[in-house]
Formats: C-alpha cells, sequence, structure tokens
C-alpha cells in the first residue's frame, strides 16, 4: 500500500493554527504543524526483505515567557490545550532557575506558501515502478566481478509543514527528498572490502533514473580494492575529493559554526569569533540551503525564518556563524535560516543546510603536480569528531607519484586537527560537486543536510595504516 496526500484547505487550517497560538499567555509563541509520509524499500542480496510505508502527523509548540524559552510536541489536537499549559509552566521555571534570561531575534513576518516545483513527483510514480528501479540496481551490481552480496535501500521522505507565529507569520512549505542508498561487498577468499553508493535529490525522481554507471563503477572499485595494498601510514601531502572536502568542511569546521554548540564553550567561542584568520587567502566557505535540488534545500527553517546563503569564511577570515533565534540574539548576529528539526516529533535545533567550499582556479592536474608525492582519497566512508580534532575512513585512494597517480591503496584513516589542517590547505580546484546524500546526527537525525566541495589539497596530513 502507498500513500496519497489528502487534500487539505489549508485556509481551515491556517485558521486552526492561529486560533491555538491566541490561546497563548506568553512573550512569544508559535506551533508547527507537519504530516510526514515515507515510503521505503530495502534489498538484503538477491532478497527484497523489507517494504514499508507510514503515516504520521503531530504539533510543536514553543513559548518564551518571562525569558524561559521551553517546547513540547504532542500528536493529537485533542492534547494541545493542555500542552500549552505546560509548556507555559515549563517556561516560567526554566526562567526561575536560570541566571541568563533567554532572548530571542524575530525574523521579519511573513505569509507565504511555497510550492514544490518537482520534475516527476515521486508520490505520483507506483510503488511498483520505484520497485522496478531499485530492483534493477540491486541485479546490476549483484552481477558485478567478486560482488558477494548489497544492501540498498529505497528512501521516499515527504513533509507538509505549517508554521504559525505569535508574530503574524504563517508559512506552508512542503519539502520531498528521495534516495537510493546501496552498500556493495566484494568478497575474494578470506578479504572483504565495502563501497557505498548513493543518489537522490529534492526536486524530483528523474535523479533516480539512468544511473547505471554510478552503480558499475562503484562495484568495479571495490572489486579492484581486493588486489589493493592497505596505505603505509604516515603523513603525506594529500586531495580530498569533493566528498572528503564536504565531509571536511562539515564535520572539523561546520559544527564549529553552528552558534549553540560554541555559545556555552568559552575556548572555541574564543577562537571561532568574527574576524579571526583561521585558513589561507585562498579557502572560502559558504552555507546555502537555497540551492534548488539539493538534499539540503529549504526557503524557510522550522523557526519561519528565510533561508539565506550564509558566507561563513572569506579569504581564510572567519566571517559568520549560523544562528537559531536565541542564538542571533545571544550573538547579536543576524539569523541566517538554519534551525532545522528531524520532524514533528522535535524543536528544532542550528543546522547546516548545503555547506561546501568555494571552488578556485587549479584544475585537478595542477592539483597532483603541486601534491608530488602523496595521495588521492576519495569518497569518505565515516568518521567522529573529538573536540578539535577528527578522524575519517575514506572507502579508498591513490597514491601520487611524482604527480601522477599511482596504484589504488585501501583502509585509508585521514587525522588532524581543525585548525591546523584549515591553514594546511594550499589548493582548491575549480570544479564544485554537492552530494547527492544527505545526513547529520547532531542531536536529531537532519536528513536535509549535505555538503560538497571542489578537490582540496592539504600538505603534511596524517594518514593512519599500517
Amino acid at each position: 500500500m502507498e500513500f496519497k496526500i489528502p487534500i487539505r484547505n489549508n485556509k481551515k487550517l491556517k485558521e486552526q493554527l492561529e486560533r491555538y497560538i491566541s490561546q497563548v499567555d506568553a512573550d512569544y509563541s508559535d506551533i508547527r504543524y507537519e504530516k510526514m509520509l515515507t515510503t521505503s524499500l530495502t534489498y538484503n542480496g538477491k532478497e527484497l526483505s523489507a517494504v514499508e510505508s507510514n503515516a504520521a502527523d503531530g504539533y510543536v509548540i514553543r513559548v518564551l515567557k518571562k525569558g524561559g524559552f521551553a517546547s513540547i510536541s504532542v500528536t493529537r489536537p485533542e492534547d494541545i490545550k493542555k500542552a500549552i499549559g505546560e509548556a507555559i509552566e515549563n517556561a516560567k521555571i526554566l526562567a526561575r532557575e536560570s541566571e541568563n534570561k533567554i532572548r530571542l531575534t524575530f525574523p521579519h513576518v511573513v505569509e507565504d506558501e511555497v510550492s514544490l516545483a518537482l520534475d516527476e513527483d515521486p508520490r505520483e510514480i507506483s510503488l511498483d515502478e520505484k520497485l522496478a528501479v531499485v530492483t534493477h540496481y540491486n541485479d546490476l551490481v549483484l552481477k558485478s566481478k567478486d560482488v558477494q552480496t548489497t544492501l540498498m535501500n529505497y528512501k521516499e521522505v515527504y513533509r507538509d509543514k505549517y508554521f504559525v507565529s505569535s508574530q503574524g507569520s504563517y508559512i506552508h512549505e512542503p519539502l520531498i527528498t528521495t534516495g537510493i542508498n546501496s552498500r556493495i561487498i566484494a568478497k575474494r577468499a578470506a578479504l572483504v572490502q565495502t563501497g557505498r553508493v548513493s543518489i537522490g535529490s529534492s526536486d524530483g525522481f528523474f535523479k533516480l533514473r539512468n544511473r547505471d554507471e554510478r552503480f558499475l563503477k562503484k562495484a568495479q572499485i571495490v572489486s579492484r580494492l581486493l588486489d589493493a595494498e592497505p596505505v603505509k601510514g604516515g603523513t603525506y601531502n594529500v586531495v580530498l575529493d569533493p566528498d572528503m572536502a564536504g565531509v571536511f568542511v562539515h564535520e572539523a569546521f561546520g559544527h564549529f559554526n553552528e552558534a549553540d554548540l560554541i555559545e556555552h564553550n568559552p575556548s572555541l567561542l574564543d577562537k571561532m569569533k568574527i574576524g579571526s584568520k583561521l585558513g589561507p587567502d585562498m579557502l572560502d566557505i559558504v552555507d546555502d540551503p537555497t540551492l534548488k535540488g539539493q538534499i539540503g534545500h529549504y526557503i524557510y527553517d522550522d523557526e519561519g525564518v528565510a533561508a539565506k546563503p550564509t558566507t561563513l569564511m572569506e579569504k581564510g577570515v572567519l566571517k559568520g556563524h549560523l544562528h537559531s533565534m536565541k542564538t542571533a540574539a545571544s550573538f547579536k548576529e543576524e539569523l541566517t535560516g538554519h534551525t532545522v528539526a528531524e520532524d514533528y516529533r522535535y524543536a528544532p535545533l542550528v543546522r547546516m543546510g548545503c555547506i561546501y567550499i568555494k571552488p578556485k582556479d587549479k584544475t585537478f592536474n595542477e592539483l597532483l603536480q603541486l601534491a608530488g608525492n602523496g595521495l588521492y582519497i576519495c569518497e569518505c566512508k565515516g568518521g567522529q569528531t573529538s573536540g578539535e580534532n577528527f578522524t575519517f575512513g575514506a572507502q579508498y585512494a591513490y597514491l601520487i607519484q611524482e604527480g601522477v597517480l599511482g596504484p589504488m591503496v585501501r583502509d585509508i584513516n585521514l587525522m588532524g586537527n581543525l585548525f591546523t589542517s584549515i591553514k594546511s590547505i594550499i589548493g582548491i580546484s575549480n570544479n564544485l560537486e554537492l552530494s547527492e546524500a544527505g545526513g547529520c546526527g547532531k542531536g536529531q537525525i537532519n536528513i536535509k543536510s549535505c555538503f560538497g566541495g571542489p578537490h582540496i589539497l592539504i600538505k603534511d596530513a596524517l594518514i593512519g595504516g599500517v
């Protein structure tokens, strides 16, 4: 069974949400109603292991009262009146017990109905057709050399969001993302290697069609990894592909620009002051949720703030932070429209939308020549950060030998310190690629966060290996 979106009387719903807000005795309040529909298809090897469709909805109410800011979520309209009372009491308690009273920077009042612009609306494509697309890619990979099994998942998420604030804003913005994520496992004798491939978009199902080359290329790479030698640990000049560059800028830099993470950390707050020289003159970093078609695309965040391109770094100098209404007031900086919730169950957090390094003037071959001897590192497969330090695994890499690509190597871990590594960027290419797979696990899961970049060259990077 596949869920269809019912026709909704938006005017009636708007009036209903405004009535709820009118019952709130507070300095500020807002309510977000959201209906979410998800469809998922999963292959585990040759077996279709799951076909799921789910529908759910709910409300998130936020209240500012005497300097206390509280939120509460409910799923039934009949519980809203009681929830409003609890939110007000919680805000009063927070105001009474906290030395720091919360202030908010308010956005411009707006009334807007946002339309989805889709090339092949996924909701109008049958479940059988979606299954046929996923089955085709899964069969294609399973027939590839050395591939033993797969884990392939189609995921479609539709969020129909309505927002009303006591300031007078009303926003209706639907969002839809579709994607296919695959894990490819190859085996020869006792050696096993894995690879990942993801395709997806926020502007229609068409991006999932005719992508055989993407899946076949990754299957070939995983097979070749069975012949590759493990990398030798040490210090290398490294060229990061756009995927690795994107993960680097997201994890090692972007989170330190989220104002709620550094607001109460004096050490990081001092290092991430506006005007601090953190990188080379060639380095510009932007977060832009307004890029159409990207996984991280949206027009308004979940506080009713219009999203906008935000320059985080320009010529190596820190120029901006990502903000909520609360942190913008605390930092005395402008709103950026970067406060997003996982879904109807949560109050929003400060999140990246689509963060990337701006391309510059080098070609890929010029970066290889500049590296001399080192590693060309491709496609992140996970990692972690601990304060200023990070460790990222890569799916594979190639040795760079006298400016030319050499043999493939495996088992790569890129390690370093954020501030040292950013200063060590010595080359940026003239291409730009943004990820087709979103995701960030800060506090909540956010599928609307993506990243990307050009190729970048970092000198003297620490690589873990044998």
